[in-house]
């Protein structure tokens, strides 16, 4: 098969741990910076350039577009899904993912228990509805934030208050949540593709964080789930009608909550605490599913 992997940067481990899997098991693999093809469509015609040569005849792509980057590089996914191109993301629900509000609207209209959350209006801050709601400490995020950053403890309503009006400055929506005290600084990160738990991990905050990003120093081990933790991320996955991707749980007194998807997990954290070969795990389902279009192609021709 000929696949195509859309990255920035063709150094990462992510990307170069796809390129070995595809490698391993006899494919040719090509990287592309999404960030330099261009765009033609016409009618009944539509085409992918890079540096000026058109891309054409591969199987299949797998996305990994950075959340800085995600209005262009979703519109080359849906570029080349609509071209036929088998996609492991498809664009759609990388940019249900990448808004996490739409994300959390979705999940709570389906019953999946996740933090309790409040988008706060531009034009007047409500400090009563923010105190009714919620108690000291506080979580504020930035609606489209990675790796921890843009995450904000806040230990004061009055410290709340001020940093919104400071987002608002900006331009900037921040949404309040919950802190979930008994998680106690980690989460679980669960690795799905195609409806399959691969791996999983704890990862727990360093002392004096309360964000469990391994970029900001946590650290990490191999996590048993319990079968309702598994139920969740999967059914989460079919939710946002995702193949592959991450699945960050909280462990609550009531329950696991599911904190958020991420539509383009990283792979060095979870293949060097597991063990486990993900990108191989990617490269055997995109297998499978272009042999069922390939056969479904035959039959209708």
């Amino acid at each position: 098969m000929r696949i195509l992997i859309l990255s920035r940067n063709p150094s990462l481990y992510s990307t170069q741990s796809l390129m070995r899997a595809c490698y391993r098991r006899g494919h040719y693999a090509k990287v592309v910076d999404h960030l330099l093809c261009d765009l033609v469509v016409e009618q009944d015609q539509l085409a992918v350039f890079y540096q000026g040569t058109k891309i054409e005849d591969f199987d299949a792509v797998i996305p990994r577009v950075g959340s800085s980057v995600t209005t262009y590089g979703t519109n080359v996914m849906r570029q080349l899904e609509m071209m036929g191109t088998f996609s492991v993301t498809k664009a759609d629900s990388m940019l249900k993912t990448r808004n996490k509000w739409l994300c959390y609207q979705i999940l709570a209209s389906e019953g999946i228990p996740i933090p309790k959350s409040l988008l706060p209006n531009f034009a007047q801050l409500d400090e009563q509805l923010i105190r009714s709601n919620f108690t000291e400490p506080l979580i504020l995020k930035l609606l489209e934030s990675t790796h921890g950053i843009g995450v904000i403890l806040s230990e004061s309503y009055k410290n709340t208050n001020s940093t919104i009006e400071a987002f608002y400055r900006l331009r900037e929506s921040v949404m309040i949540q919950e802190y979930v005290r008994e998680a106690n600084g980690a989460d679980i990160r669960v690795l799905v593709v195609a409806d399959k738990i691969v791996a999983s991990m704890k990862r727990q905050a360093r002392d004096g964080e309360f964000r469990s990003n391994l970029h900001r120093g946590a650290t990490a081990m191999v996590e048993e789930l319990t079968e309702e933790e598994k139920l969740l991320a999967r059914r989460v996955c079919k939710l946002m009608d995702l193949d592959v991707a991450g699945v960050d749980l909280l462990r609550a007194k009531g329950g696991p909550m599911v904190l958020e998807i991420n539509s383009s997990p990283g792979l060095e954290g979870i293949e060097t605490v597991t063990g486990i070969d993900v990108s191989g795990q990617i490269v055997k389902f995109i297998e499978r599913q272009v042999r069922k279009r390939n056969k479904y192609l035959m039959r209708k021709a």
